[in-house]
């Protein structure tokens, strides 16, 4: 995939690292001509040390030919130029780092895939990370959803329970579903008359919120 990274900050960095580990062909506009050094020696990339809200700074990166175009940037004012300005490439995927939850509608109108506030979304990961030490993977959904993993213990109520017993006994909440198991290393998606073990790593989403006293009465 040929993809384009509009600055090379903390986010833009990380994204960075991710496609070229998976071979992609990566072009970073970076305006900063330390930082676009550092880039340069550190990562197989095309850097540009420009400015990505020029007018020809896009189609010199490629524009025209990308599969997806992600903007990094802490500076939503850039970064909505750059989606703006994208539109004319009809690129496939464009992604953008959005800073002020209130300017998200701005970008979403332009047709750009959100992220917004990503360090206020690794603080709040940080937080229920240490706010839940028995609960595994845990992620924040849009709208109160949540998904994680628990490791089921002895007194787990769903313990011994096939998926379907679990929820028609309501041994889980009717917003709650269990997704998918890892048992012995292997993993396997939860069917109906799947049974539940002690051990079992299980993956639940949940619509709703989940009270903290549920995932230790879940767990056992």
């Amino acid at each position: 995939m040929y993809m384009i990274v509009v600055g090379a900050g903390g986010v833009g960095t990380g994204v960075i690292a991710l496609a070229t580990a998976e071979k992609n062909e990566v072009v970073v506009i970076e305006s900063d001509p330390e930082r676009a050094r550092e880039v340069s020696r550190e990562y197989d990339v095309v850097v540009l040390d420009a400015d990505a809200t020029a007018g020809e700074t896009l189609r010199e990166a490629g524009a025209e030919r990308t599969d997806a175009l992600i903007v990094t940037t802490s500076d939503d004012a850039v970064n909505l130029m750059v989606v703006s300005m994208a539109v004319e490439f009809h690129i496939n995927s464009v992604v953008s780092v959005v800073n002020e939850k209130d300017h998200a509608a701005f970008f979403r109108r332009l047709g750009a895939t959100v992220m917004q506030n990503p360090e206020e979304v690794v603080a709040a990961h940080l937080y229920n990370v240490a706010r839940r030490p028995r609960v595994q993977d845990f992620v924040a959904l849009p709208e109160e959803s949540q998904l994680f993993r628990l490791e089921l213990r002895g007194k787990s109520p769903l313990a011994g329970r096939t998926v379907t017993q679990c929820t028609d006994e309501g041994r889980i909440p009717e917003t709650m579903r269990i997704v998918s198991i890892l048992r012995g290393g292997k993993k396997s998606l939860a069917e109906a008359d799947t049974k539940l073990k002690e051990g079992d790593l299980v993956t639940f989403f949940s619509l709703n919120g989940v009270p903290d006293g549920l995932f230790a009465k879940l767990i056992g």
